[in-house]
């Protein structure tokens, strides 16, 4: 891993872990981290939080503005003695680069250290192979968009990339994508980018993201279910995201749910994902319309087989009767997969997204229904559904909050 530009967020050599230089460089991290969560603070309170002197806390405090990451705001507003000084992060010290893969396009987005959005950029073009021509394609995309301004590429300490399927987040390995080099992925990006990089499971991202943002961050235990294409599942147990032993967490759509001979992307049958998906509501609708059945989407193409699945629940959404019917036939199967869930996990809230969800009620009473149906109420009551709020670029957003929080908690969690 390259150094930060940012001394204090450089890894101490074994060697050098002890005396009074390594407790220093932890109890600045500690101030850093206080005033990410608390915001504007006096040094007595900081002193009186690590039971720590005032000379020494004031000293490290000099050395994180001589750094750049911290400045004075003034004194604080009090009736009673001497006005202390407030000291707080300041957000343009650093960047975080947040890059999310689709199958046909890439979103990219800058997070400053105060969580401001500082740049977007939406629906690149891309086409996701497992190639070198497709990695290399990648590199060049997040290089010119750092590159759009000169002062960016000096200021980013962590860049986090989202991909779907089996993502290893420790020694950073895709088992689906750019997987033909024994080189770590995230190894290989950073070379090509000069930042140091993080791969994530695009699903853990997003569940990432609404654990952080509104009413959803004050609950500890939370599923995010990624209806798209694919069939993922995010996990916040105490507000820690779940990986388990390799980093594979939450394959739920890849449980062998269905007595069909549908063969799965993963290779076996019967999975949930073959009757819950994009990937299945294109077939299924597909089907339905060469065994005679009609939409309003046989008006809108010439070569049928062009339908894809946002167009589907576009039509949904306008009152499109196949497209109803499907999506909410799979809203049951779906809801009898979350109700083996709920049953597992207890959790506090259940947050639906990806494009299946965009297609709101339709999805969403049927599940519902379902799951009233099939859970066991006293467990059931613990648990609120929602979709999610449908936030454009959260899966990026996801991105830069994971690589500020392994910025600022580096051990493997």
């Amino acid at each position: 891993m390259k150094q930060s530009k940012h001394s204090i967020f450089n890894d101490i050599p074994d060697e050098q872990k002890s005396g009074v230089v390594f407790k220093n460089h932890q109890l600045k991290k500690k101030i850093i981290k206080l005033l990410d969560k608390k915001g504007a603070t006096t040094i007595n309170d900081i002193s009186k939080k690590f039971n720590s002197s005032s000379p020494k806390v004031n000293k490290l405090i000099q050395e994180l503005i001589d750094e750049g990451l911290i400045e004075d705001l003034g004194k604080a507003e009090t009736d009673v003695g001497r006005r202390p000084h407030l000291y707080g992060l300041i957000g343009d010290s650093m960047y975080f680069l947040g890059v999310d893969l689709g199958r046909n396009s890439i979103e990219i987005g800058l997070m400053d250290f105060n969580e401001n959005p500082i740049h977007f950029s939406r629906d690149i073009e891309f086409n996701l192979e497992n190639s070198e021509k497709s990695l290399l394609q990648l590199c060049d995309i997040i290089n010119r968009f750092i590159d759009q301004n000169p002062g960016w590429r000096n200021k980013i300490v962590r860049i986090g990339v989202n991909l779907s399927g089996r993502v290893n987040h420790l020694s950073g390995y895709s088992h689906n994508f750019f997987n033909f080099t024994k080189t770590p992925l995230s190894s290989i990006l950073e070379e090509k980018t000069g930042v140091p990089c993080f791969i994530e499971n695009d699903t853990r991202a997003r569940a990432f993201y609404e654990f952080y943002s509104h009413k959803s961050k004050d609950s500890g235990n939370i599923l995010y279910i990624n209806a798209d294409y694919g069939l993922g599942l995010g996990v916040l147990a105490q507000g820690r995201l779940l990986y388990g032993k390799s980093g594979y967490a939450g394959e739920f759509g890849h449980i062998p749910f269905f007595d069909n001979e549908i063969i799965c992307i993963c290779g076996k049958k019967g999975c949930l994902e073959t009757e819950v998906s994009g990937r299945a509501l294109e077939k299924q609708f597909k089907d339905k319309l060469k065994e005679g059945q009609s939409s309003s989407l046989q008006h809108s193409f010439v070569n049928l087989e062009n339908i894809r699945m946002d167009d589907i629940i576009k039509a949904a959404n306008n009152d499109d009767t196949l497209s109803i019917e499907l999506i909410g036939v799979m809203a049951e199967k779906l809801g009898k997969g979350v109700t083996t869930l709920i049953h597992l996990y207890n959790p506090e809230l259940i947050i639906f997204g990806g494009a299946l969800a965009k297609s709101k009620d339709h999805f969403f009473l049927p599940l519902q229904m379902t799951v009233n149906k099939y859970s066991l109420s006293i467990v059931r009551a613990d648990t609120q559904l929602e979709l999610s709020k449908g936030t454009e670029g959260a899966g990026v957003l996801g991105a830069c909050y994971l690589a500020k929080h392994k910025v600022l908690n580096p051990n493997p969690s």
